[in-house]
């Protein structure tokens, strides 16, 4: 029977789905590698997009891609030069009337992502630069973007978005480098902090066309790893972020999570001070730092899990029997406060019929009667 995966979705977070719960497993990464590697597609989905992948699967997909409708406008003195240094290198150059930011890519022969060479930020007088950036940055709404989007995705899952990283991880993963931006907290305190307040108030103006937007999922895309994010930066730079984003974005009625995909256990205390109505990407044991029971204590009732199969349960290693079990004990804890996925990406060694299998267990979950939901 087919199903209309972007009502369910949207049934599922807001409570309405009568107890029932979506699979929506994220396969980009099995897709694009194998198209990086030039390794043909397995039958039956040889020649398919990712669309037709999803629906020869039967399942929803998790359809970030809505995040182009939202367009970053520079102050228009600010200049940006993309050129190739060599083979491998490209520099590119950011002029404004502040100063100069240098950014250097390299791409390398084993991934289809480049690496950074030289941060947009190396340097106090760049982060003031980059500070000046946000601070005169505005976003715009752009409906054609929208229009093309469902085109392309229609009913396979609710229009979602990621706004840009929180604070610390901005700096972490965009702007400098881990262990540069563990300096620069102690050796530029003032001119850090400048940048987070720069960095949030140009969030908030995104919020504000978030807010007046179609789209009412939202994730904060901020892959927090416990290793990096110990407890206390966690409570004096993203716990009051995230307090602050989510009243702003439940006051226009939208489903708010956080994408938590490195170990998580160190944070995990922390989750319902959050004010986020749910969590992505949290991984099990053996695969991440925590138990099920673990996470469930953590979120409790009121908070849904997004995704919780360890991503290595698709792979050979371990038996269909060990996955199977994995998700039935995932629907007894968490259901219907689960909107189930795989923590968070199969990876390109992964069996993809796994996920059809995966898909016959929620569908057999979702046709038995609900005696009571804890909604």
């Amino acid at each position: 029977m087919k199903i209309d995966f972007a009502q369910l979705h949207r049934q599922v977070v807001f409570g309405k789905s009568d107890g029932r719960i979506i699979w929506q497993p994220r396969i980009g990464c099995w897709y694009s590698d194998k198209l990086f590697e030039k390794q043909p597609l397995p039958a039956p989905f040889t020649g398919m997009d990712l669309p037709a992948i999803y629906r020869e699967l039967n399942c929803s997909a998790r359809i970030y891609d809505y995040d182009l409708c939202l367009i970053a406008v520079e102050h228009p003195a600010v200049k940006i030069v993309t050129h190739a240094i060599n083979e491998t290198d490209t520099e590119t150059v950011i002029e404004t009337p502040v100063g100069t930011q240098r950014q250097v890519l390299r791409v390398t022969p084993t991934c289809e992502y480049p690496k950074h060479v030289k941060w947009p930020v190396s340097c106090e007088e760049e982060l003031k630069v980059a500070t000046w950036r946000k601070e005169n940055t505005t976003w715009r709404w752009d409906p054609s973007v929208f229009d093309q989007m469902y085109q392309t995705w229609g009913d396979l899952g609710a229009a979602t978005m990621c706004l840009p990283r929180v604070n610390i991880q901005d700096l972490y993963i965009d702007t400098m480098g881990t262990q540069n931006s563990i300096y620069a907290l102690y050796d530029w305190p003032d001119t850090v902090q400048a940048y987070f307040r720069a960095l949030d108030e140009c969030h908030d103006r995104l919020i504000d066309v978030i807010n007046a937007s179609p789209i009412d999922i939202i994730n904060f895309g901020d892959n927090l790893h416990g290793g990096t994010l110990p407890p206390d930066l966690f409570v004096r730079y993203v716990l009051p972020t995230y307090q602050k984003r989510c009243e702003k974005l439940h006051r226009a009625g939208k489903f708010v999570h956080a994408h938590w995909d490195g170990d998580t256990k160190p944070l995990l205390p922390f989750a319902r001070q959050t004010g986020l109505d749910g969590i992505e990407a949290i991984t099990p044991k053996p695969q991440g730092d925590v138990t099920l029971e673990e996470i469930k204590d953590a979120l409790g009732d009121d908070m849904f899990l997004i995704d919780g199969i360890p991503a290595i349960y698709f792979d050979h290693t371990f038996t269909i029997d060990v996955l199977e079990d994995c998700v039935r004990r995932l629907i007894d804890l968490f259901a219907p406060k689960l909107v189930l996925g795989i923590s968070d990406e199969i990876s390109s060694t992964g069996d993809i019929e796994r996920i059809r299998f995966v898909g016959k267990i929620v569908d057999e979950y979702n046709a038995k009667p609900k005696k009571t939901t804890r909604l």
